[in-house]
């Protein structure tokens, strides 16, 4: 692991401090008019995604973890694991499911992904802004059920539920917001 000053600080680094692996998200140099320089940071934990802040002194020097990012294929399921293939080497790389969190209602197979890993461990993931999922199951839009705006919540193929518009029905591809977990159009 590489130290690295204050100074050197930049949004997405991430660092090893005593409680585990935070990727910068903020940080702003203070100069007081009396006394020394310190730095302020809002920090998110790698693996929970809990924020902290965090003030270091100018001069401090903190270890920054060495991060692997590599393109993947998400293959398919087995029991409680998803795996993944590696586009590089064609290795097949199972992951648990609590390693990816939330990801999981947006994962379908031939999908593409990005695993971040630490340390041979696979830390989280990053997914495409938006993926297209089929609506297994949704009630049909009501004749002259026509309200600017409305909705209703539809199933996808992965077992996440979303709210669709009233026009959308079951068996149509949809595109989600995978940041959000919203509806965006018809794919």
């Amino acid at each position: 692991m590489a130290a690295i000053s204050t100074s050197d600080l930049r949004n997405g680094i991430t660092l090893k401090i005593d409680e585990g692996l935070f990727t910068v998200l903020e940080f702003q140099h203070v100069k007081p008019g009396k006394g020394g320089a310190f730095v302020r940071t809002k920090l998110r934990n790698a693996r929970t995604g809990a924020v902290i802040e965090r003030t270091y002194r100018g001069d401090e020097r903190l270890e920054q973890a060495i991060i692997d990012k590599r393109d993947t294929q998400y293959l398919y399921r087995d029991g409680d694991d998803y795996i993944f293939m590696d586009q590089s080497n064609f290795d097949q790389v199972p992951v648990s499911s609590k390693s990816l969190g939330e990801a999981t209602n947006f994962l379908v197979e031939t999908g593409k992904a990005m695993l971040i890993s630490y340390d041979d461990e696979i830390i989280g993931v990053e997914l495409p802004a938006s993926v297209e999922l089929t609506i297994t199951d949704t009630e049909p839009g009501v004749q002259g059920d026509r309200v600017s705006g409305a909705r209703k919540p539809a199933t996808l193929q992965t077992g996440y539920v979303v709210q669709v518009p009233l026009f959308v029905g079951p068996g149509e591809a949809i595109k989600v917001d995978t940041r959000t977990g919203e509806y965006m159009t018809r794919a």
